[in-house]
């Protein structure tokens, strides 16, 4: 019994497999195909259960294969993750790693993200971090546009310091999901001095947003808040990390060890 469901658990993932790669299927003649379907068909119906094994490790390998794209693409894209004046970051300049963060102040995961975040750089100062405003939400809720085109000038007119304030006050706020005001930006802007009138303008942060839209979508990201950690030099398949979701401390610091190493 065991040896007939590793032959039919391995022929059904080999065939799909080769399926999923556009191959034909010759080995076989049509009434041999028939047969084998007809006997993986039986038995699969008296044990449903190896259909859930196949599908957990179809998933698996489907993972494996998106998190080798997404790695390829931040080395690929590593100039524009790491070396774009417009997009805020804190950090050392002489930094040997980078955490790049994509965010929207209204995701709800980015906002639990914030604080884990937080935490990281506390324990990890000789790091650069790296902040992608992304209003991906915007469609929804006008206000997550206006917060990160104020993100920008507040970047511009006042640096990292006045930036992560900014940033920081947006996420205490704990409003996402449409419940951030304009008073709530306004606040914020003002607690690190922030001078409207000497601000880049309007057209020109979202110019900048526009810039980061396109780096997402040529990388495959689809959702924020999405992660990368890598090396600012020599960065690989093996010291790369992207994380396309909401992370803990421990991924983050890991990650972190991974692209750390010679």
């Amino acid at each position: 019994m065991k040896l007939t469901k590793v032959i039919i658990v391995t022929t059904f993932i080999c065939y799909e497999s080769l399926v999923h790669a556009g191959t034909e299927l010759s080995a076989f003649s049509p009434k041999q195909e028939q047969a084998i379907g007809e006997i993986a068909a039986g038995y699969l119906i008296k044990h449903p259960e190896i259909l859930v094994q196949v599908s957990q490790s179809l998933q698996k390998k489907q993972a494996e294969h998106q998190r080798e794209e997404y790695t390829s693409a931040a080395i690929k894209y590593r100039s524009l993750l790491l070396s774009n004046a417009d997009t805020p970051s804190v950090g050392p300049d002489n930094a040997r790693v980078a955490v790049v963060e994509f965010f929207d102040y209204q995701c709800i995961y980015c906002s639990r993200t914030a604080p884990v975040i937080e935490s990281v750089m506390k324990s990890n100062p000789s790091v650069r971090y790296v902040f992608k405003e992304w209003p991906i939400f915007a469609d929804r809720w006008e206000i997550s546009r206006t917060a990160a085109v104020r993100g920008l000038q507040v970047w511009k007119q006042k640096g990292a310091p006045g930036y992560l304030q900014y940033h920081k006050g947006l996420y205490q706020t704990r409003h996402y999901e449409g419940a951030l005001t304009a008073e709530d930006i306004v606040k914020a802007s003002q607690s690190v001095g922030f001078d409207d009138k000497q601000a880049v303008s309007q057209e020109a942060a979202l110019g900048m947003l526009q810039d980061t839209n396109t780096l997402a979508q040529a990388m495959g990201i689809s959702g924020t808040p999405a992660l990368v950690v890598m090396p600012v030099t020599n960065a690989r398949q093996e010291n790369t990390t992207v994380i396309p979701g909401a992370a803990s401390a421990e991924d983050l610091q890991h990650a972190i060890d991974l692209a750390s190493q010679p």
